[in-house]
C-alpha cells in the first residue's frame, strides 16, 4: 500500500482529553518520524515515579496533548474575530508538536550533562531544521513561530509564554498522572477566555479567576511534585552517576553503554560543536531513558566502587536523605557530612563529593513584565494579572522563592 494514500486524519484516545484529532497529513507524518517516536521513550517527569508511581507518562503524550490544546486555542481566538489563516494554524500546531523534540533522556534532569551550554529548546530548533529540509521546507512558518520571528507574536506566546499550551497541558497532565489534585486547572475555561489585543495574547477579565488558579496550581505543583525532596534526591543521584561515568571514561575506562551514549561519555561536547557536527545530532536522536537505565543496571557490578554504589542506590531506590533550608547551607555542615561518608565508605574526602553535596532550587510561578499574563478589562485596558487580580498574595507569588538543600546517605 502506498503510504501517501493512507488515511492520516486519525483519532487518538487521550486519557486526559478523550478523543483528539490529527488535523493534517503532515502532522501524522511528523508524529511517525523516528525523531518524534523517540519521545515515547522519554518520561515527562523523569524519576518522579519514584515518589508518585503513576507518573509514567511520556514526552510523546505531552506533545500530543499540547497540540490538541493549540487547536482549541486557535479556534477560540478565531471566534473573537481575529484572523488566523489555515497555514498559520497548521504552523502553530507543528511548532507546539515539536517544541520538546530536543529533550534528552530523563527530560530536564540530564539537560546540561550530555551537551554543555545548550538547552533542549536549542536542540529542538536543530531537529526542526533537519525536519524542515526533509519535508521540503514545509516547516518554515512553524520554525518562525517557534523562534518568535513571525509577524504575529501572539502565536509564539501560545507555544512559549506564561499562559501557553505547553504549560496548560503539562500542569493538567502531570496532575492527572501523579494524582496531585492541587495541579488541576480548567483548560477549557482558560482557553475559551483567550483573546488578542495589539498582537498580545491576553485573557478576558471574566477569566481572571481561572488564571489565578493556574498560577497557584503551578506554584503548588513545583513544591509538591517537581521539587519534592525525594525527586531532588533521585535526580541528584542520577546526575552523580553520569558524572562518575564520564570521569571514568575520560580516564580511559571502558564502560558498558550504547554506542550513542558512549559518544557523549567520551566527549565534552559544546553547543557550537553539537550544532556544527551532524554526527552528534544523530547520536543524540538515538538517546532515550532506556540507554541510561540499561547502563546503570550494568554499572552496579562495575569494579569502581563509587559508580557501582551510586548505581545500586538508584536501581534499588536507596536514595539520599535531603534537608531543605531557607538559607544557604553552611560549608561546615557539608564538610562534616563528607567526613562521615568518607569514613563510613572508606573513600577519600574528594570522592565523598559524590555522596554529600548541596544545591539550590527556585520556584517562580509567574514573572510580570513583557511576557506577562495580560488581562483585557471591560474598559479595553490591559492590566498585568497582578494588578487585575483581587487575590491576596498573588503579587507575592510572582516573586522567586529560593530554597537550599543538601544531600547525604541516610545511614551517614
Amino acid at each position: 500500500m502506498n503510504k501517501n494514500l493512507r488515511n492520516k486524519r486519525k483519532i487518538l484516545n487521550d486519557p486526559v482529553y478523550g478523543f483528539i484529532n490529527i488535523p493534517d497529513d503532515i502532522i501524522f507524518d511528523l508524529i511517525e518520524h523516528r525523531y518524534f517516536q523517540r519521545l515515547r521513550r522519554i518520561l515527562q517527569l523523569g524519576l518522579t515515579n519514584l515518589v508518585y508511581p503513576g507518573a509514567l507518562h511520556t514526552r510523546f503524550h505531552h506533545a500530543l496533548g499540547a497540540m490538541h490544546l493549540m487547536g482549541e486555542a486557535v479556534n477560540a481566538i478565531r471566534s473573537k474575530g481575529h484572523r488566523i489563516s489555515t497555514e498559520e494554524a497548521l504552523a502553530a500546531n507543528i511548532a507546539i508538536l515539536l517544541h520538546d523534540i530536543g529533550h534528552g533522556p530523563y527530560s530536564h534532569t540530564l539537560e546540561h550533562s550530555l551537551v554543555h551550554g545548550i538547552t533542549h529548546e536549542d536542540i529542538s530548533e536543530t531537529f526542526m531544521g533537519l525536519l524542515n529540509r526533509e519535508f521540503n521546507n514545509e516547516l518554515e512558518l512553524a520554525i518562525s513561530i517557534f523562534n518568535n520571528t513571525y509577524k504575529k507574536g501572539f502565536l509564539h506566546q501560545l507555544v512559549s509564554g506564561q499562559l501557553d499550551t505547553d504549560r496548560l497541558d503539562y500542569l493538567r497532565r502531570d496532575s492527572f498522572f501523579t494524582g496531585v489534585s492541587e495541579g488541576v486547572i480548567s483548560t477549557d475555561r482558560l482557553i475559551k477566555m483567550l483573546n488578542v489585543n495589539d498582537d498580545e495574547l491576553v485573557i478576558e477579565e471574566k477569566g481572571v479567576y481561572s488564571a489565578e488558579r493556574f498560577i497557584t496550581a503551578r506554584r503548588l505543583m513545583y513544591w509538591q511534585v517537581y521539587f519534592h525532596k525525594t525527586v531532588i534526591s533521585a535526580e541528584s543521584l542520577l546526575l552523580k552517576i553520569l558524572q562518575r561515568a564520564k570521569y571514568l571514561t575520560l580516564q580511559g575506562e571502558i564502560l558498558f553503554a550504547s554506542p550513542s551514549l558512549q559518544v557523549f561519555l567520551k566527549n565534552n561536547i559544546t553547543k557550537e560543536e553539537f550544532t556544527r557536527n551532524l554526527e552528534y545530532v544523530e547520536h543524540f536522536s538515538e538517546l532515550d531513558d532506556f540507554d541510561i537505565l540499561a547502563a546503570i543496571k550494568v554499572w552496579q557490578k562495575h569494579h569502581d566502587f563509587i559508580l557501582s554504589e551510586l548505581s545500586k542506590r538508584l536501581v534499588n531506590r536507596q536514595l539520599f536523605r535531603v534537608e531543605i533550608l531557607r538559607a544557604p547551607v553552611e560549608e561546615a555542615v557539608i564538610a562534616e557530612k563528607k567526613e562521615q561518608v568518607a569514613k563510613k565508605l572508606n573513600i577519600s574526602i574528594a570522592d565523598a563529593d559524590y555522596f554529600a553535596f548541596s544545591g539550590e532550587i527556585a520556584n517562580n510561578a509567574y514573572t510580570p513584565g513583557k511576557d506577562r499574563i495580560g488581562v483585557l478589562m471591560k474598559s479595553g485596558e490591559v492590566l498585568d494579572i497582578t494588578e487585575a487580580s483581587d487575590q491576596i498574595g498573588l503579587e507575592l507569588m510572582a516573586k522567586t522563592i529560593r530554597k537550599f538543600y543538601y544531600c547525604y546517605p541516610k545511614e551517614g
